[in-house]
């Protein structure tokens, strides 16, 4: 009679008595893991993935060492490793995050007794400020002068996303209906299917009048999206990506021009002009104003850019 016996050592003996070698038994609970994210969790592809690569590299940098053997000092090294190999605080915290829930897991399906990584902080990431378009910048966008079906679409998406702070999933999931001409608001749903209604600008509001007279035409019967492709049904993400970078080509601004900068744009002049900002919370369907507040930050760049160049004092000898 055969019998599976689980080592306090190094190895594991499996059921036809070949011992299973530490990396090989990291490498089998990952795989059931990742069954049990996808089985049960119902987690998405590209967040499986994201799970696998970041454990993978736990495996990795433990070596021969067995996983439940693993303690609080070893993975703090291993967070001054990645560290040190360049990788900022925003990705080492990610990490941890996984490998946190990947003990977790261990703990209620496997038997570890024990979470090396409670407790352990990621070094602080820089925070990055989001970027935005000048006011010049983001009127030379809006200015497409063209005429054809496509470019009036296009002008009134760009135009909503900067008038009223949309995420680009808000706005690829507009319907005609939600938009309200007479009081010049728009009805959105936000993450979590929170719904707000949001301000819409005069000139917002006429491209997307304008774009409602071909869409009645290109959208096929059954279509409920306000902005469809060529064929007729819902414009996706990336084909709105991809039409904002072109015609940021051709308005001669960076190609790096993505949906969230005119968000971005549409907060940070809001909010230089109004110092409202609970009003710019709100309109961004921000749950915490901390979130919000990132936006003063980019307020004060601008002030500070300003006093710069206007005041005396504050010129710099060349």
């Amino acid at each position: 009679m055969t019998t599976s016996v689980i080592a306090s050592g190094s190895a594991t003996v499996s059921p036809q008595g070949q011992a299973r070698s530490p990396a090989r038994q990291s490498s089998q609970y990952l795989k059931d893991f990742l069954a049990y994210l996808t089985h049960e969790r119902r987690l998405a592809a590209n967040t499986a993935a994201s799970y696998a690569r970041d454990i993978a590299a736990l495996i990795q940098m433990a070596d021969a060492a067995p996983l439940d053997k693993l303690q609080v000092h070893q993975i703090r090294r291993y967070v001054a490793q990645l560290h040190g190999r360049g990788l900022d605080g925003r990705s080492i915290s990610r990490m941890l995050s996984a490998w946190r829930g990947f003990y977790r897991y261990l703990a209620r399906d496997r038997g570890f007794t024990a979470n090396p990584c409670m407790g352990i902080r990621a070094p602080k990431a820089a925070k990055r400020l989001p970027h935005a378009l000048s006011p010049d910048e983001a009127s030379r966008l809006m200015n497409i002068s063209e005429d054809d079906a496509l470019a009036l679409r296009d002008k009134a998406m760009f135009e909503l996303f900067y008038s009223s702070g949309l995420r680009l999933s808000e706005l690829t999931g507009l319907a005609p209906g939600d938009i309200d001409a007479a009081d010049g608001t728009v009805r959105v749903t936000g993450k979590g299917g929170k719904t707000r209604v949001v301000p819409v600008g005069r000139h917002a509001l006429t491209a997307v009048q304008a774009w409602l007279v071909p869409r009645t035409e290109l959208a096929r019967r059954d279509e409920a999206a306000l902005f469809v492709n060529r064929q007729g049904g819902r414009l996706g993400p990336r084909a709105v990506q991809l039409r904002l970078k072109q015609w940021a080509v051709k308005s001669g601004l960076d190609a790096s021009v993505h949906p969230h900068m005119l968000r971005h744009s549409f907060a940070s002049h809001v909010l230089q002009s109004s110092s409202d900002l609970r009003a710019v919370q709100e309109m961004l369907g921000h749950a915490s104003i901390s979130t919000t507040q990132v936006y003063t930050q980019l307020d004060f760049q601008h002030l500070a850019k300003v006093y710069d160049q206007a005041h005396p004092r504050a010129k710099r000898k060349r």
